[in-house]
């Protein structure tokens, strides 16, 4: 075939309800599909791993809206690429306005993504950026906050399979040949995409073109073929699949359970993905909210072991993410912090608190019609042990505990300290 075009283009969905998974942004009533139908586009940041409909739903946007759409990527584009498309707003084809669809925006430095606010900021283009990293850690706030966030996330093999379902249809066409795939191997790549519709389309056309050239009218895929497209028939997978998250939540899970040998697996499975971002930011989570004050120090070690990896990269990095793993598995554990802070969140969210304490307050006048004068602090260091009885949270929850101290040899030390200290014993 001279068509050289990849079948994942070939077969891109031109309308909302041909794009796979998304339904919790997608579906009936929700909050994208409602915004798309609209055809009034907002800026719009769209985070999520690779093949899981950001492009497509990108392209829907621009057509739907009746903009002409200008795509760059980050990874090579450049200030100079912006300015070029602004460049030609003034001409007949973008009276109407542009959408401007930069792909993979994380790789824009402050400078470059701080050139895109004049951009935006009058209305004549309209940004979609897109990411595979967390945009609250590697967007910059001036653009995220001009900019709506939507999660996209790994496709179920359910759904991939109805998307190859029609990609057969497409190369029937193409080889003028009735192709015939497997169940098994229909299975097999959709669990081993991990969620990504592209990487399934990408070896369904490998298995088809190592299978079209034999001389039979019709072209038979097997599991063997499928297994071969993928490079990847040694890892097994079970019958509903390992996505991405659920590998993730896996790691998190052992690490929590104190098995090492588990945690070190499930490393294994996500270093064979490639995505060290989501590794190194899960590794972070682990430290912090499963060891927590159990062993303080656990973080600063992670945060190193983070950190030489990324320097490295693969292959190398598996060594300094497998000892974070371990130390995390092996170490004692408190939630402790976890807790403490969630209960407190929940009080804001939920019940009125409150105003700060006079005592708290940065006083520094009383004016003349304030009949309480005096901030009435008292100042730790001037106390025994530092430290002299006074309120600290408003009156509303005065008597609220958050924290409470972990049973673990750390915590505890801690708790003793406290309880000779304030003489709560």
């Amino acid at each position: 075939m001279g068509n050289q075009v990849p079948l994942a283009v070939s077969v891109r969905p031109d309308n909302i309800d041909l794009v796979a998974g998304q339904k919790h942004i997608l579906g009936e009533g929700k909050i994208l599909r409602n915004i798309l139908n609209s055809g009034k586009i907002p800026n719009m940041i769209f985070y999520g791993p690779s093949g899981t409909g950001k492009t497509t739903v990108a392209n829907i946007a621009a057509e739907t809206a009746g903009k002409k759409l200008y795509k760059l990527n980050a990874t090579n584009a450049s200030v100079a690429d912006v300015k070029a498309i602004i460049s030609q707003l003034d001409g007949f084809d973008t009276i109407d306005g542009v959408i401007l669809y930069l792909d993979e925006i994380q790789n824009f430095n402050k400078k470059q993504q701080q050139s895109l606010l004049e951009v935006i900021e009058n209305g004549k283009v309209t940004l979609i950026a897109s990411t595979t990293e967390n945009p609250y850690f590697y967007i910059y706030n001036a653009i995220l906050s001009r900019c709506s966030v939507f999660e996209f996330k790994p496709v179920e093999p359910e759904e991939i399979q109805s998307v190859l379902e029609r990609a057969v249809l497409y190369l029937q066409k193409e080889y003028s040949k009735t192709i015939h795939v497997e169940q098994s191997a229909m299975t097999h790549i959709c669990h081993m995409a991990n969620g990504d519709v592209r990487k399934a389309l990408n070896a369904l056309e490998i298995a088809v073109l190592s299978c079209a050239s034999v001389p039979e009218t019709d072209i038979f895929i097997k599991v063997t073929d499928a297994e071969q497209a993928t490079q990847r028939a040694s890892l097994k997978y079970d019958r509903d699949g390992d996505g991405h998250y659920d590998l993730l939540s896996a790691l998190q899970k052992s690490i929590r359970g104190s098995d090492p040998d588990a945690a070190v697996h499930y490393l294994a499975r996500l270093i064979t993905s490639g995505d060290i971002q989501s590794i190194c930011r899960r590794l972070m989570v682990i430290a912090c909210e499963d060891v927590g004050l159990a062993y303080p120090g656990a973080i600063t070690i992670v945060k190193a072991c983070v950190d030489s990896a990324l320097m490295l990269g693969f292959p190398e990095a598996r060594i300094p993410l497998a000892e974070a793993a371990l130390l995390l598995a092996t170490s004692p554990k408190s939630n402790s912090a976890y807790c403490a802070i969630n209960a407190a969140l929940y009080d804001i969210e939920h019940i009125d608190t409150g105003s700060v304490p006079r005592q708290l307050q940065n006083m520094h006048y009383d004016g003349e019609g304030n009949l309480e004068k005096g901030q009435n602090y008292l100042y730790p260091h001037d106390y025994p042990n530092h430290y002299v009885k006074q309120q600290y949270l408003p009156d509303a929850i005065k008597n609220k505990r958050y924290y409470a101290f972990g049973e673990n040899k750390n915590e505890q030390a801690y708790k003793n300290y406290w309880d000779k200290i304030k003489k709560e014993k």
